[in-house]
């Protein structure tokens, strides 16, 4: 499958975001002012340090916070003040994630990891279908009986990766993806969100505080003290030259 165009359209927009946490009688602004868009086809890699607000911007744009302040356009439609309920399905709907500790049910088959979106799904047909061929998508086609405890780190990845593809989302977050593998596999897995990236078009969102991780997007927003302290086209981009991932993704 070729990779489609690239829209021109902004498929994220976020304008004077901020957030802001209670604790007592102690306000900790964790955003202070945040302002970016994110075109459809990006590969946008979020770096900062510990502390910088990072995983705060993540959770409002994944749609699993809301901000204090300021507006945020998902594919046009303002989500700062949509229910949870609202938010959820939006979730589910067009945003995939996938988390550094692979957050698979321990006891259950990768098929069935896969299959768990489309339980929350109004789309339940061929679901059995669909996680298959989303772990064959990924190179785990031969594993859709295998528990996590019988795959490697890498391959649980690839699990994850694959249960936040089944239901086509728009967007793929990624919050520090290779940060439990090792270098090779970590590129193994990088090559695939390049993949995905480029075959199949989807929007991937890179949260990271490692320089060589962020390298791979085409584009690093850094955050420090919750405000954004740069947002640059990334020059020598890392190309995971993974001819295989290339293979799997296409077809």
């Amino acid at each position: 499958m070729l990779r489609p165009d690239r829209h021109m359209t902004n498929l994220i927009e976020v304008q004077n975001l901020t957030k802001v946490y209670r604790m007592g009688d102690v306000e900790v602004h964790a955003l202070r002012g945040v302002s970016l868009t994110i075109r459809e086809g990006e590969m946008v890699a979020i770096m900062g340090p510990s502390g910088s607000g990072k995983s705060t911007l993540m959770n409002i744009i994944g749609c699993l916070d809301q901000p204090s302040d300021g507006s945020y356009l998902l594919d046009g439609v303002d989500v700062s003040d949509l229910s949870d309920d609202q938010l959820a399905e939006i979730r589910n709907r067009k945003i995939g994630f996938v988390f550094q500790q692979y957050m698979l049910l321990q006891r259950t088959s990768a098929l069935r990891n896969v299959e768990l979106p489309m339980l929350y799904s109004s789309s339940r047909a061929n679901r059995r279908d669909r996680a298959r061929a989303a772990l064959e998508a990924v190179g785990m086609g031969t594993r859709v009986d295998h528990k996590p405890n019988e795959l490697s780190g890498g391959q649980q990845q690839r699990v994850a990766i694959a249960r936040a593809l089944v239901n086509e989302p728009r967007i793929i977050m990624a919050d520090e993806p290779t940060g439990a593998l090792d270098t090779r596999t970590g590129e193994e897995i990088m090559a695939i969100f390049q993949s995905l990236n480029r075959e199949k078009g989807i929007t991937v969102i890179l949260v990271t505080h490692e320089a060589d991780v962020a390298q791979h997007a085409e584009r690093i927003i850094s955050v420090r003290d919750g405000v954004v302290a740069s947002d640059e086209r990334v020059a020598g981009r890392i190309l995971a030259g993974s001819a295989k991932a290339e293979e799997l993704v296409a077809g």
